[in-house]
């Protein structure tokens, strides 16, 4: 059965981005009410509330010791609005990740639906049946609360509880790394390409290429080509890579930048799920985002976290291979000889004749 996160959130993002309702002749004539009055609301009474305590405080009739209970709640209620606003900013912030480009669909739904109800979007109103409250609590925390039909339980956010995990530099829905920025960044960094393959802006260029280090020669210094077939009789040379001693190169600084995503392990399940575990290119992570993520391959949070030794073992060795599938091999695939003549096309059969006798010639097999 299929993840009912994936389902509902790849749901939700295609009602959104399909503009179905404005052409659904009932729906634009109805009335719907987007009102939540969050504010309002949570703020009804207060103003009594907050006179009854100045009462017994001034004429000395408190239920607590010294007034302790009741200066307190003064505090918390003075405190209050600037704090909704603070709190209701945060949530937003957060939930606007729901929004992002490469957004991993395996978080739990019930963000993107609060996404909706807070920005408005068609089919998320009160009229639908959606509500979003919030709540003063005695101890001083708030807490905001969203309820509706998709939802099998309401989302309800705490305030001081978020606050912990964004001060411990957590958040509360995992954003997708830029995994295509890494990958290219190692490209440079590493340095298995040629000098001049960026521009002054860092750039990769068109004419970017590996650097000559990593070409396999023949014993006589002379680039070891392959041969293909392009057909009618004719063939021509192709360079040929030293694999291994680019994959030497380019580890430990694989290895960086694993540990780098380690230190924010949420966000090393989102790269997984939305990239890695597929090994699929930037083009067909595209398409996969329309379709079902990593499907069965997909790590879910909360089974997951905090990830085992050998899920980071996994992690990193699927993240070298999609490095040398999807970066690395632009640039070693079919890639003509630099010597100008040796990339001339020539017949085939004499070639691959030639060939032969020089391997023979090199190694004394005569």
């Amino acid at each position: 059965m299929e993840n009912k996160n994936i389902l509902y959130n790849l749901s939700i993002q295609q009602a959104n981005n399909s503009n179905a309702l404005a052409y659904n002749k009932k729906y634009v004539a109805e009335n719907i009410d987007t009102t939540f009055g969050i504010l309002d609301n949570a703020y009804k009474g207060t103003g009594k509330t907050y006179a009854k305590l100045k009462m017994a405080i001034e004429s000395g009739k408190c239920m607590s010791d010294n007034c302790d209970y009741e200066y307190n709640q003064l505090q918390i209620l003075n405190a209050a609005p600037q704090k909704s606003l603070e709190f209701i900013q945060q949530v937003v912030d957060q939930l606007a990740t729901t929004e992002d480009k490469y957004y991993d669909v395996n978080n739990d739904y019930a963000f993107m639906i609060a996404n909706c109800i807070m920005n408005n979007k068609p089919g998320f109103s009160k009229t639908e049946g959606y509500n979003v409250y919030l709540k003063l609590l005695e101890n001083g925390s708030q807490e905001l609360t969203f309820e509706g039909p998709m939802f099998e339980n309401p989302l309800v956010i705490n305030s001081n509880t978020l606050k912990a995990l964004l001060g411990a530099g957590n958040d509360l829905i995992a954003s997708t790394p830029d995994i295509n920025a890494d990958m290219l960044n190692l490209l440079v960094d590493s340095g298995v390409l040629a000098q001049g393959s960026q521009d002054e802006n860092g750039e990769l260029v068109p004419e970017a290429a590996i650097s000559e280090e990593f070409i396999l020669k023949n014993i006589d210094g002379s680039f070891d080509y392959e041969i293909i077939d392009i057909g009618m009789g004719k063939g021509r040379n192709i360079l040929k890579f030293d694999l291994d001693k680019i994959e030497r190169k380019v580890k430990p600084f694989i290895n960086a930048e694993v540990s780098g995503l380690l230190q924010q392990e949420q966000e090393v399940v989102a790269a997984w799920n939305v990239f890695i575990a597929r090994g699929s290119s930037e083009e067909e992570d595209d398409q996969m985002m329309q379709n079902a993520n990593a499907g069965s391959l997909s790590w879910d949070y909360e089974k997951v976290l905090p990830l085992s030794q050998e899920n980071k073992i996994l992690f990193e060795d699927k993240y070298t291979k999609y490095f040398m599938k999807n970066y690395l091999k632009q640039f070693i695939t079919q890639k003509l000889p630099i010597v100008e003549q040796d990339a001339a096309v020539f017949d085939l059969a004499e070639a691959k004749k030639a060939k032969a006798q020089k391997f023979m010639d090199d190694n004394k097999l005569s």
